[in-house]
């Protein structure tokens, strides 16, 4: 399974899906249209490890919000992303058994290393 979770409001999803072929073969799904599910998302954090990993403090309400003076569990971290889908790191690459989240240069370059070998 190839899959993208993005905004498709936003530029450096968009850059990075440029690299990645321009999304050929993936299914692109935009998550403020689509929003991820339970099951989508649960999925996501067996493959990375952790609902925290998938989480992005960059969000304009986690800060409105005050989550940034919390201790926040686990549970908090899923339940927030399934509520508010900008609190989803993105992009998140999914190639095979493989995920890549967020726009970090080591991220894009280990998604573009597995398409390029195959």
């Amino acid at each position: 399974m190839m899959k993208i979770y993005h905004l498709a409001t936003c530029k450096t999803c968009q850059r990075i899906i440029g690299e990645l072929n321009n999304g050929e073969g993936f299914d692109l799904q935009n998550i403020k249209e689509n929003k991820i599910t339970a099951e989508q998302l649960d999925d996501l954090k067996e493959k990375v490890g952790s609902y925290q990993d998938l989480f992005s403090r960059r969000a304009m309400k986690y800060r409105s919000m005050g989550l940034a003076d919390k201790e926040l569990s686990e549970d908090d971290y899923r339940s927030l992303i399934l509520e508010e889908y900008t609190f989803l790191k993105r992009p998140v690459v999914v190639i095979n058994e493989q995920v890549f989240v967020g726009s970090a240069k080591k991220q894009v370059q280990g998604a573009k290393a597995i398409l390029d070998a195959e």
